[in-house]
């Protein structure tokens, strides 16, 4: 009788013989919905035994029916209870949002740095306990053109030849400098962003130009600015070469590549002549995604062992535990940050537990009659039990949408893509629910204790 009598009803004592005797609590409570005064012939708790049909358990559809007529006597109360819902369950989508967002840039920057390459380099010789001889079999391109056919993932592929030279800039100015021999593909697999002029391309390189890509700080500190160190030209032990574009790496590295602040990139094929060999000690290969790299370095390395000596040793090695790493970083910082929001439906739920506590001294009078009706512990506990989850899972249904409101905006007001997830949808409902059942229970059981006599003397 939640919207029918509360503690300043009255309870008359009249004929009844209109209610039928299988009547359950519930339609007793529907039929006198229309007034302000219940009648019956007999005392409260003498009407079980009166009208036997009415002290049956009440149907869950009834409990749920009772409950809503309940809230809806109390429209603003219920609002009330159910904002700190609306809050904890929007802060919870939000914040997951906020760390998918974080941990979607987080893994993109760091995939600039070629999260999707494999770095293939020989590492050493071991000859048989018998024969005690050290010898070198280093990388070769043909190693290179043998993994490019053989592996269909392989993207770009280059080799690197690293030097450390003297490169005389005129006037008696000379300074030693890192030198990379590398192919035009070298531009894809490092994400080298070209600042002024160009990358030296396929022709460069069949035809052993002499040009010369520098870094960002070498032309400024070399020549000024990006802009004067395009067209100058330098010595590298003698051989004139003319400097075609300037460039920097997508993202810092964190000191994960051979690049460093003065480096000089020129063709793998012109500097070949400075170490006199074909032979490698890096090839570099691109794969065309980051799921594929595992296989792809396993495959690698098979190919190239066949191809040399027994007892050659050479790694292949990726970014891969860099990249997993910060994804375990960035999900660690995500669930903290939902840790934190949860606060905010605790909060909620305490709030739902003192209210549903006032509730039931308030409807103490209510209970009382109820269980004179026939009412069973279980049905009032049930009944306060499912008003109070109503409370939190609407409270928490509209805060699902409030959260979902800010990124679904961004999208679609701007081309950012924040991601959602569904998993964060489904957690902010388990935990509306959750905390509606958890801060419910002691206020649905403490009335269910009511002793019927003293509620109906409940003034």
């Amino acid at each position: 009788m939640a919207s029918l009598l509360t503690q300043h009803d009255v309870v008359e004592l009249e004929p009844m013989e209109s209610c039928p005797a299988n009547w359950t609590a519930g339609q007793i409570h529907r039929a006198g919905a229309g007034r302000k005064r219940l009648s019956v012939q007999a005392r409260p708790w003498d009407i079980p035994r009166i009208l036997p049909g009415i002290h049956h358990a009440i149907a869950p559809s009834e409990i749920l029916k009772l409950a809503i007529d309940s809230l809806r006597a109390s429209k603003t109360r219920f609002a009330l209870t159910a904002l700190g819902m609306v809050i904890g369950t929007a802060s919870v989508i939000l914040v997951v949002t906020i760390g998918l967002t974080g941990k979607q840039y987080i893994l993109a920057e760091i995939q600039k740095i070629g999260t999707n390459s494999v770095e293939l380099e020989y590492a050493a010789a071991d000859a048989t306990a018998a024969e005690r001889v050290v010898y070198d079999d280093f990388l070769t391109r043909e190693d290179e053109k043998a993994v490019v056919a053989q592996v269909p993932t392989v993207l770009y592929s280059s080799p690197v030849l690293e030097m450390h030279s003297r490169i005389n800039f005129g006037e008696g100015l000379v300074k030693d400098n890192l030198v990379l021999g590398v192919s035009p593909q070298y531009q894809n697999i490092r994400n080298l962003l070209i600042l002024k002029g160009r990358f030296f391309d396929e022709e460069d390189e069949a035809a052993h130009t002499k040009s010369a890509v520098v870094t960002e700080p070498f032309a400024r500190d070399r020549y000024g600015a990006d802009d004067a160190a395009v067209g100058q030209e330098f010595a590298i032990q003698g051989l004139p070469f003319r400097i075609i574009g300037v460039f920097r790496e997508s993202v810092d590295d964190f000191g994960q590549s051979e690049i460093e602040d003065q480096t000089v990139l020129i063709p793998y094929s012109v500097a070949r002549y400075f170490s006199g060999s074909e032979n490698v000690k890096q090839i570099y290969f691109s794969m065309n995604s980051m799921e594929a790299v595992p296989a792809a370095a396993e495959q690698i390395q098979q190919i190239v062992q066949a191809r040399h000596r027994r007892g050659s040793v050479y790694k292949a090695q990726t970014l891969k535990e860099l990249l997993t790493m910060a994804a375990r970083v960035a999900n660690a910082l995500t669930a903290v940050l939902v840790l934190v929001a949860a606060v905010t439906l605790v909060v909620g739920g305490v709030g739902i537990m003192n209210i549903m506590l006032a509730n039931t001294n308030a409807r103490t009078r209510e209970i009382g009659i109820r269980k004179a009706l026939g009412a069973t512990h279980t049905d009032i506990r049930l009944q306060f039990l499912t008003e109070a989850v109503i409370i939190s899972l609407s409270g928490g249904i509209v805060g699902i949408v409030v959260g979902l409101a800010v990124p679904f905006s961004v999208r679609f007001f701007t081309d950012f893509a924040i991601p959602i997830s569904s998993l964060s949808i489904v957690t902010g409902l388990t935990a509306a629910i959750l905390v509606g059942v958890i801060f419910g229970t002691y206020p649905a059981t403490r009335a269910a204790h009511f002793n019927p006599v003293e509620a109906l003397k409940y003034e």
